[in-house]
C-alpha cells in the first residue's frame, strides 16, 4: 500500500467521528474516486431521531437498499479511476439494525439484506475511528445539522458500544484502530501525515494508533 497505489481503503466509526471527512481526505491525497454514504439523502433519518421506535424501520431499509445500489455501482465502477476511498462498511449495517429495530422488524430486514445477497469487495485496509460519546457530541453540535441535533448521550453511547464489539471480532481485513479523540486529522497536517504514515506500514492484522495532537507535544 503506498500513495500511487493505496488500494481500497474504507474508514469507519459511530457518528461524528469524522469519519468522512478523513475519507475525503485520503480520496484527495490518493487522487482516487470516493464513495460516501449518503445520510443527507434518507428523508426518515430526522424522523427517526425525533421518534426512533415509529420511524426505525423505514430509515434502515433505506440505508440498506442505498447501500445495494452504492456497492453495485463500486463493482461495476470505472476502471481509470476506480472508488479507493469509502466512508462505510456495508457489513455495518446490520450494527444498526440489531441497535434500532425490535424483533419482528430485524426479521424483515434480514429478509430484505438476504434477499439483496450483497456482494461487496473486501478492504485492503480499514481505519476505525474512536472517540468518547462527549467528544461526539461536541463534533455533533458543532458541525450544526439539523437532523442530528436530537441524538442524545445513551444513544451514542450504544452506538459506540456496538461499534466495540463489531470490530473486537472484525478479521476480514487489515484493521488500524485510532484514537481520534485529541487529534484534528483535518485541520492539522502534522495530524493527518503522522496518520498517512501508520496507513503506509499496515498490510496485515490489527493495528493501534493512540496519537497526541502535535500542538500538544513540546
Amino acid at each position: 500500500m503506498n500513495q500511487e497505489n493505496p488500494g481500497y481503503i474504507v474508514v469507519e466509526g459511530p457518528i461524528g467521528v469524522g469519519k468522512t471527512s478523513l475519507a475525503k481526505r485520503l480520496a484527495k491525497s490518493f487522487d482516487t474516486g470516493l464513495l460516501l454514504e449518503g445520510a443527507d439523502e434518507n428523508p426518515f433519518l430526522q424522523r427517526f431521531y425525533q421518534d426512533p421506535k415509529a420511524a426505525a424501520l423505514p430509515t434502515q431499509l433505506f440505508f440498506l437498499f442505498q447501500r445495494a445500489q452504492q456497492v453495485q455501482a463500486l463493482r461495476q465502477g470505472d476502471m481509470f479511476r476506480p472508488v479507493r476511498v469509502a466512508d462505510f462498511l456495508i457489513e455495518k449495517d446490520k450494527l444498526f439494525a440489531q441497535l434500532t429495530l425490535d424483533d419482528e422488524e430485524l426479521k424483515l430486514y434480514d429478509q430484505a439484506y438476504q434477499h439483496l445477497a450483497l456482494d461487496t469487495p473486501q478492504p485492503d485496509l480499514v481505519i476505525y475511528l474512536q472517540a468518547p460519546v462527549e467528544v461526539l457530541l461536541g463534533r455533533i453540535h458543532k458541525r450544526n445539522r439539523d437532523y442530528e441535533q436530537h441524538i442524545d448521550a445513551d444513544y451514542l453511547q450504544r452506538l459506540v458500544d456496538a461499534y466495540a464489539r463489531f470490530f473486537h471480532q472484525y478479521n476480514d481485513a487489515p484493521l488500524l484502530i485510532v484514537n481520534a479523540a485529541e487529534i484534528n486529522l483535518v485541520e492539522s497536517e502534522m495530524d493527518y501525515n503522522a496518520l498517512l504514515e501508520q496507513v503506509s506500514k499496515v498490510s496485515r492484522g490489527r493495528h493501534f494508533f493512540n496519537p497526541l495532537p502535535f500542538e500538544l507535544i513540546k
